[in-house]
């Protein structure tokens, strides 16, 4: 009798499981399913019950699980994925611009094609933002000509209204006499700005305004431009959503929701009343229409204490219980761009042309310790560094908060546009994650007219190094920095396979593989916005979301992976997007 319990206790638990199972409410037969779940990498089909995954398996073992009430869907031998995740996305900023008057980075448009379109998006209200003109998406070539545009934008008709052109980096504009003048900015405030901030305003030679400004100097122009409304915030939210899930995005990490479209973002300086567009995304999860995850990181100031933490974590109290919103943790720059003419990453070796260094906002004493209180907390670090020294002295300050703990929460670096060689190594045993947009890596008029000329020819091969980080163990991330770039992954999983571009090749050397590429979209993205225990992979368990998509992306020709178009969209179990065919 003692050797008979366990048989039976074993026969009951497995029948209990059975009838677990046999609960499936949906499942998905006859497909090709990468799972990026490692023990289980591939499947022929799919099981799902109250919004997650029951089992993936052949489709003898699927089919076992349903009965006369379960959906039933021929995939027809279809590439079936998990959604795809976004490790830094401003959605509620991007959504705004998809109805926004924008160049979309559009080059080699002259002045005079620009104010014709202009005075098309006057009329039709595009360009309106209360009684200021505002044009998004503009390139950075174009603020080599801050002369001609304010000969053409600071006269005439537009003598008295104030315009604006936004540069599809975010970090860069340009700002007609009219709005200078609002944003009071003049020959005098030029000459008595501090040394930080003394590029971040373009001059001419007699030390009046040109019009060009860059970060904190765009900062200024921001502040004094109408705010968007509750409306315009949750309209936005609401189109962001359903573009990204039209890309097959489920979730994505927003790292600037404390902050709202025109207040400061690289010298803010938070209270427990800077909620930014959390309250959009709250409204739309009301309306059950928040349908993706979205990690939401507060921006904290780069010179901020660990005290100033207790301001954040007071915002972070006002969102809590969100359906589909978490609060990981925090965002910090470290500097800027390196493009010129704005030149504000921080670099090892200067500046070709100014020989500066261009402007690390953090303060490396100190870092640190701030990195390491946020730590302590169980908040993630997300820091925005794109020169080689924002790299370093990034990687030191999370350096100090693994000696002081071993917290297993994972922080990040994004952009890494110039890495220095001896950091590729650092990243691995400081549990460090690349959130890279490797869409950006491209041979191009940016990473080749902008940047070659002006930098060290010994960091110059070092930009995006994607393989290279990766051959030192380094756990990649996909990421797009929407609005900056498209949050299309399918574009951006080709570029990093080819990095071709107009102008060649941008080192061949630093190519990786799709297959780590579907990996930096799914289960390493989740890990970097804190959710790998519910998302990322097919595993059983974890939510149902994934996609279908219209080619195998496993097998089709590198030059193929851009065109790839997602058919449906499905999240916790429920289709939330699907193409017109």
């Amino acid at each position: 009798m003692k050797a008979f319990k366990p048989t039976l206790l074993a026969a009951a638990l497995a029948f209990a499981s059975l009838d677990a199972m046999a609960a499936a409410d949906l499942v998905l037969l006859n497909g090709k399913l990468y799972t990026a779940d490692p023990a289980q990498p591939s499947a022929q089909a799919m099981a799902v019950a109250d919004g997650k995954v029951l089992k993936v398996g052949s489709d003898s073992e699927i089919k076992a699980l349903a009965d006369a009430s379960t959906r039933v869907i021929d995939l027809a031998g279809k590439r079936l994925l998990p959604g795809m995740i976004d490790s830094h996305n401003h959605a509620i900023f991007g959504g705004l611009e998809l109805s926004a008057a924008n160049l979309d980075s559009e080059e080699g448009v002259s002045t005079q094609d620009l104010e014709q379109r202009l005075r098309g998006w006057r009329d039709d209200g595009r360009a309106r933002l209360g009684d200021v003109l505002v044009v998004v998406g503009v390139s950075s070539t174009y603020w080599a000509k801050a002369e001609e545009l304010g000969r053409t934008f600071s006269h005439g008709e537009w003598q008295n209204v104030p315009v604006v052109f936004i540069g599809s980096d975010h970090h860069t504009a340009w700002a007609n006499q009219a709005m200078l003048e609002r944003a009071g900015i003049d020959a005098r405030l030029l000459a008595s700005l501090p040394a930080a901030e003394r590029g971040t305003l373009g001059k001419r030679k007699d030390g009046s305004p040109n019009g060009f400004a860059v970060d904190a100097g765009w900062d200024r122009i921001a502040a004094a431009m109408p705010a968007h409304s509750a409306e315009a915030l949750l309209h936005a939210a609401d189109a962001a959503v359903k573009y990204n899930n039209s890309f097959g995005i489920t979730a994505w990490m927003d790292p600037a929701v404390n902050a709202a479209p025109g207040e400061s973002l690289f010298s803010l300086k938070p209270t427990e009343k800077s909620v930014g567009v959390l309250p959009a995304y709250k409204a739309l999860a009301a309306q059950g229409g928040l349908n993706a995850h979205v990690a939401a990181l507060l921006v904290a100031n780069p010179k901020s204490t660990p005290a100033d933490l207790d301001t954040l974590d007071k915002v972070r109290q006002q969102f809590q219980g969100i359906p589909n919103l978490t609060l990981p943790g925090i965002k910090i720059f470290a500097d800027g761009v390196v493009e010129y003419p704005a030149q504000s990453a921080a670099m090892l070796e200067p500046y070709r042309n100014t020989h500066g260094n261009g402007e690390l906002l953090i303060d490396p004493a100190h870092f640190g310790e701030l990195v390491s209180a946020a730590d302590a907390r169980g908040w993630l670090v997300h820091i925005h560094a794109i020169g080689d020294r924002a790299v370093r002295e990034s990687l030191n300050g999370i350096e100090q908060a693994r000696k002081d703990r071993h917290s297993g929460v994972t922080h990040s670096l994004t952009h890494l546009q110039l890495v220095n060689p001896a950091e590729f190594a650092r990243l691995k045993p400081l549990d460090v994650i690349a959130s890279m947009q490797l869409l950006w890596a491209s041979a191009d008029e940016y990473t080749v007219d902008m940047v070659k000329p002006y930098v060290s020819s010994a960091i110059y091969p070092y930009q995006y190094p994607a393989h290279s980080l990766l051959s030192h163990g380094a756990t990649i991330a996909g990421a797009s920095d929407w609005s900056v770039s498209s949050p299309n992954p399918w574009l951006a999983i080709h570029q990093a396979i080819t990095r071709e571009g107009p102008k060649g090749v941008l080192n061949a050397a630093e190519r990786i593989d799709r297959q780590t590429l579907l990996q930096a979209y799914t289960l390493n993205a989740a890990k970097a916005i804190g959710l790998e225990r519910q998302i990322g992979s097919l595993t059983p368990g974890k939510q149902a979301d994934f996609i279908i998509l219209d080619r195998d992306v496993l097998s089709v020709a590198d030059q193929d992976l851009a065109d790839t178009r997602v058919l449906q969209t499905w999240f916790g179990g429920r289709e939330v997007y699907k193409a017109e065919l």
